[in-house]
């Protein structure tokens, strides 16, 4: 991973639906910065009770997630969002972006 590059940038406090796969193998999908909900997955929708605010979701296959960040992140300290597994995170399965 390049620590000088930002994969993303987001407006403060504006939500956005990502999109998150895998075809591999499933991923817990880890978010710095903010809480998301999980609106489906494999293009299901998850039940309301299963909807509340999470900073981790395991992906295997898609999952659409609600994203609304409150919290300003420059450049110069960046958010990440990264899979939850040591050795993918050393990999590089993992990115940064700003909210301003």
């Amino acid at each position: 991973m390049d620590m000088a590059v930002i994969n993303e940038e987001l407006r403060l406090g504006e939500a956005e639906i990502w999109e998150v796969s895998t075809d591999m193998m499933a991923h817990p999908f880890h978010v710095h910065g903010t809480s998301f909900q999980v609106l489906s997955r494999n293009g299901r929708k998850v039940d309301y009770a299963k909807t509340g605010l999470k900073d981790v979701v395991l992906v295997d296959g898609t999952a659409e997630l609600l994203v609304q960040v409150n919290r300003k992140a420059d450049a110069n300290q960046p958010f990440m969002f990264h899979c939850h597994i040591l050795e993918h995170e050393d990999l590089g399965m993992m990115g940064q972006f700003t909210v301003s």
